[in-house]
């Protein structure tokens, strides 16, 4: 009869703990369903062009991905510092993420491309492939065409820096200057 009236008390207690550990999660650490696979084949229209695009087509790597879309408010926050990564030398190729192809090269057109190419993906099904969780999101493909690394949220400088700047080590040295000011922010 005692052990029933703790039932109560262990259920809260066994709760709780698991509400903490949650809460307690990085968002950022979300796990990559891709991590270390080569990167997804798909057969896209490309923003720009309207060309049927393809992974062949992504040719310089290693190289970002960044998952954006213009519903988006984090990756107009994370727009800028594309365009100097972009500037500096960094190859980054756009997943326009479930969003209306019309309204992105509007939004584009206005705040710069940072984009080597751009895929759409308007019904979500290469995000999908991915294991996107949401916009903005960043991957690192690597020479080989493998996914090594993915971030969630806004790529900023100390982002780039503390996660990213392994991959350009000769980018990072031959401009030097360049790219010191797009780590910078400037």
């Amino acid at each position: 009869m005692h052990a029933r009236r703790f039932l109560p008390l262990l259920g809260f207690v066994l709760l709780s703990v698991l509400l903490f550990r949650g809460l307690s999660l990085d968002p950022t650490s979300l796990p990559a369903a891709r991590l270390g696979q080569i990167f997804p084949e798909f057969a896209k229209l490309e923003l720009q062009s309207g060309e049927v695009i393809s992974f062949v087509d992504l040719n310089q790597r290693p190289a970002l991905v960044n998952v954006w879309a213009t519903w988006c408010y984090s990756c107009r926050i994370e727009h800028p510092y594309l365009l100097e990564l972009g500037k500096s030398g960094v190859p980054i190729y756009g997943l326009n993420y479930k969003d209306d192809p019309v309204k992105a090269r509007g939004w584009l057109a206005q705040l710069g491309d940072p984009y080597r190419l751009n895929i759409v993906d308007d019904e979500g099904s290469l995000g999908l492939d991915l294991g996107v969780y949401g916009a903005p999101e960043t991957y690192v493909i690597d020479r080989d065409g493998k996914i090594v690394h993915r971030h969630v949220g806004i790529l900023d400088q100390s982002v780039f820096r503390a996660d990213f700047s392994a991959w350009f080590p000769a980018l990072m040295d031959a401009q030097a200057p360049v790219a010191q000011r797009a780590l910078d922010g400037k």
